[in-house]
């Protein structure tokens, strides 16, 4: 249960973000507008946590690698949680984006 819980929170098994970009990974920030507009990784696709099960739509490929990041992880976590309950196959919780991209 303990290791459920890590792969939840994106703590599971290191992933190398770099190379899933390289093959066409999708960046996906869930924070708000407001912090998106403040910075955010380069290329990278904003749907706020809040309105991801409504914009589903805008993440065509459920096949592709998906990265999502947030402020902290934990927002990050529930995108992940979303999108592989509805049926995205590759998904992984990059934490906070400000960590995220310098393992880019």
């Amino acid at each position: 249960m303990l290791n459920t819980i890590k792969n939840l929170l994106g703590f599971g098994p290191k992933v190398d973000f770099a190379e899933l970009v390289k093959q066409g990974a999708i960046i996906l920030d869930v924070r708000s507008l407001g912090e998106f507009a403040g910075g955010h990784i380069k290329g990278a696709i904003n749907i706020p946590v809040d309105s991801l099960g409504r914009n589903l739509s805008k993440l065509k490929d459920k096949n592709k690698p998906i990265i999502t990041c947030c402020a902290s992880g934990m927002r990050s976590a529930a995108a992940k949680n979303i999108l592989s309950s509805n049926g995205y196959t590759q998904v992984y919780n990059g934490g906070s984006w400000g960590s995220l991209q310098y393992k880019l």
